[in-house]
């Protein structure tokens, strides 16, 4: 089922998870494990994050050094399938621009609707670690509005390829991510808006958010994309913070901040699982409050803190 039915035909809030892949030479008994005691809380889909290629050089017996793609976490389609064949539930694979020609994009679409996965997160994802900004492939989708164009085009049938026509018709509900601070590329947060407006006229079906800590700053985001004109489901995504690391990482790499009432808690704990009981309950809080306030979905970023996400949701639901 398509997200936007799943929300659409909600009597109340519902629940939905993310999972990144598995680290190449785990079994996919790796995310089950971690996904089984999250089942109990039927979620109305999974989100299943995907991760690029990256450079690196190895060091070869001549002492010369050889440059090879290495992908970390492979397996973004397979897991989908797998997800939806162990839990009958629906898996919604991240798509981003890096990493992919179009054509190439192409046919990883071809093969999730083969699959029967009529879900996906479209992104234009991060600049590869090896580059001061993101770099599309030659010949590939430089935004995420080109990505969501060219699935919005499979849609209707239409291929990269002139020649075919009145070609098969996918039906791909498609997500967009919205950044209740702004994307930390963009200059102000109205051209932020004027852009995820763009997204939404050229097909997006709702809108899923990066973490936030502050649910103002959510609500005031929710009022500023009605006022734009934005009227398509807005989901919260939500993260738990379980140690003071987290404080200095969460805002460098995801552009967040971290309210004071949360920082000077966590920053009065002795130990990390101090931090993670002032995270959980921060989070339920927070859950809600937005759960109140009629938030469509609650999704949580699972990120390897199932037992976590769990005491969350068990007193939210």
């Amino acid at each position: 089922m398509k997200v936007i039915d799943h929300i659409s035909q909600a009597k109340d809030t519902l629940v939905s998870f993310e999972v990144l892949p598995p680290l190449k030479g785990k079994t996919i008994n790796t995310l089950y494990d971690h996904l089984d005691p999250l089942m109990e809380f039927k979620p109305s889909w999974i989100n299943v994050t995907y991760h690029r290629s990256e450079t690196m050089f190895k060091k070869k017996t001549d002492g010369t050094f050889e440059r090879v793609e290495v992908r970390k976490r492979p397996g973004t389609v397979g897991i989908c399938a797998a997800i939806m064949n162990h839990y009958q539930v629906d898996a919604v694979p991240h798509i981003i621009c890096g990493g992919f020609t179009k054509r190439e994009t192409e046919d990883a679409l071809i093969d999730l609707d083969f699959l029967g996965i009529d879900n996906v997160l479209v992104l234009r994802g991060d600049a590869a670690k090896n580059e001061s900004a993101f770099e599309p492939e030659k010949d590939g989708n430089h935004f995420a509005i080109d990505l969501l164009s060219q699935v919005s085009n499979m849609n209707n049938g239409i291929y990269q390829d002139e020649d075919i026509k009145s070609g098969g018709k996918t039906k791909f509900c498609m997500g967009v991510a919205g950044y209740p601070e702004k994307h930390f590329e963009a200059p102000n947060l109205e051209i932020d808006l004027i852009k995820l407006k763009e997204k939404v006229d050229a097909g997006a079906d709702y809108i899923m958010t990066q973490m936030f800590f502050d649910n103002q700053k959510f609500f005031e985001f929710v009022t500023a994309c009605k006022n734009m004109g934005i009227n398509v489901p807005i989901i919260p995504g939500l993260k738990p913070i379980t140690n003071k690391k987290q404080l200095s990482v969460l805002p460098r790499i995801f552009h967040v901040d971290i309210p004071t009432d949360l920082s000077n808690a966590i920053n009065k704990c002795k130990t990390d699982a101090e931090c993670e009981q002032v995270g959980t309950e921060w989070l339920i809080q927070q859950s809600k409050e937005l759960k109140s306030f009629g938030s469509p979905v609650l999704h949580y970023y699972t990120l390897g803190k199932p037992k976590v996400i769990w005491n969350v949701v068990k007193n939210v639901f």
